[in-house]
């Protein structure tokens, strides 16, 4: 196979994303969809696809968790400093918010593979001494603010991004659109396309990850008029968004000519909600060597050598030996038991079967589920000894999520003197790798059919743990 004589001017792919999750050090993500993020662009580079990604700096991250003696989450600031990991391009451009402009500038991260492939990604950022300080703000908090602070950052991602974009002169030969948060790239075309919505639709394609209604960004056309203005004329805009409110994911849909859910069953729920348009499904997946432990590493590499890069030989994992693959996983098991037992003092042990539950804390997910009849739990400690981790953040305006983990602290004090259970704040990249490496038993529990498509059950699977729960969302 000939490569193209210059792999940085090839046709690009611009992937628009709210959140990309790239590093532990780089707080640009919340969750599932961050995290999927980085691993489409880890693998992108891996595979050589000649694609950008767009997202917003989000310099004061989302929030840094800690939790109370009796379980309430208090939320802190979560401050990271871009200038420690990319480059700030001369490269500006102004978008219309409020009647006003304001100047977007963008970092440089580059993603590189061992395979020689390349991913640059953008990061869009506001604070600049040309804006007024309220304009300074819109890209420092990930998910921060109010609906009118939400349609600013979807305005500088969307439109800010294609101009970014053009800019930097990069052919871009498609846009895809994660989620419905970076829809409003589609109005920026129309206006370089002269409204021709045809062309646009052969430029876009969409993924929709959420069957959750509130997953679904929608916005009045009152404060849509009062911050976006016009960039289409308004009874075209409804046209295409919808006639009450303007909803991003049927803006998204309207203006591409190919959406995805991230599962086959994800795919007859999306249907379900926005019925007339044939969604298909691509089931997510994860990047092996990002979420694979050491232990795990050495092993494939002494059975599957080359798999970092062709992940495919992991097929073959059966022939492994068992002895092989439990001498690894107490490897992977202790890295985490002693993790557990430095930042508490629950005194966690490596021969006790340890079961693991980590995601964002909230009701659909049903944290709580394993305490549903506590006797019931006591009888299976008495037949063979059991300890639980937990971990996950609630949304800080998710009441019921934060009512979770105080009840999943109840249960711990009710239980104390039985079984060892602890809940690890501040979840985030480097404790959900531990924890998918180091658990004997990885714990599913979501209410169907809520949860889209999972992926730390792949995770785990990677690491030779066991997956246990509901068949919904892996």
């Amino acid at each position: 196979m000939v490569e193209s004589r210059d792999y940085s001017m090839r046709q690009k792919i611009a992937y628009f994303s709210m959140e990309i999750g790239l590093s532990n050090d780089i707080h640009t993500y919340n969750g599932g969809l961050g995290i999927l993020a980085g691993d489409v662009i880890r693998s992108s580079a891996d595979l050589r696809i000649p694609l950008v990604g767009i997202t917003l700096v989000s310099k004061k991250g989302h929030f840094r968790q800690e939790i109370t003696s009796d379980g309430k989450q208090v939320e802190h600031p979560d401050p990271w400093e871009p200038s420690e990991f990319m480059q700030l391009l001369s490269t500006e451009v102004k978008v219309q918010i409020q009647k006003r402009d304001v100047t977007v500038k963008s970092w440089l991260y580059t993603v590189k593979s061992q395979t020689g492939g390349v991913v640059s990604v953008y990061f869009l950022d506001t604070d600049l001494e040309v804006n007024n300080p309220e304009d300074r703000e819109i890209t420092s908090f990930l998910y921060g603010g109010d609906e009118r602070y939400r349609l600013k950052q979807e305005i500088v991602l969307g439109i800010g991004g294609v101009k970014i974009l053009d800019s930097l002169g990069l052919n871009v030969r498609k846009y895809h659109m994660n989620e419905g948060h970076s829809s409003l790239l589609a109005l920026e075309l129309l206006q370089k396309n002269g409204m021709n919505t045809d062309k646009v639709r052969s430029l876009c394609v969409f993924t929709t990850h959420t069957p959750i209604d509130a997953g679904h960004d929608k916005f009045s056309y009152d404060l849509v008029r009062e911050v976006l203005g016009e960039p289409v004329p308004l009874d075209m805009l409804k046209k295409l968004g919808g006639q009450e409110r303007l909803n991003m994911t049927l803006l998204a849909l309207n203006l591409s000519n190919y959406y995805n859910g991230v599962a086959k069953r994800h795919r007859d729920s999306a249907r379900a909600m926005f019925p007339g348009y044939e969604i298909c499904a691509i089931t997510n997946g994860v990047h092996s060597y990002t979420w694979t432990c050491e232990s795990f590493r050495n092993l494939y590499d002494k059975y599957f050598p080359g798999w970092t890069n062709e992940p495919d030989l992991l097929e073959r994992a059966d022939g492994i030996l068992d002895e092989d693959v439990w001498r690894a996983h107490g490897e992977g098991k202790k890295v985490l038991i002693d993790h557990v037992n430095k930042i508490t003092n629950v005194g966690l042990d490596y021969d006790t079967l340890t079961v693991g539950f980590a995601r964002r804390a909230t009701g659909y997910k049903r944290a709580d589920l394993l305490f549903s009849d506590l006797e019931k739990l006591k009888r299976a400690n008495r037949k063979g000894r059991i300890q639980l981790i937990f971990s996950g953040k609630a949304h800080p305006r998710d009441d019921s999520g934060r009512k979770l983990i105080e009840q999943i602290f109840g249960c711990t004090q009710e239980l104390k003197g039985e079984i060892k259970i602890v809940y690890l704040a501040n979840y985030d990249m480097d404790l959900s790798a531990k924890l998918v490496s180091g658990v004997d038993v990885w714990l599913n529990t979501p209410l169907r059919p809520l949860e889209a498509s999972g992926t730390s059950g792949m995770k785990a699977a990677h690491n030779g743990v066991i997956n246990f729960g509901v068949l919904d969302g892996w």
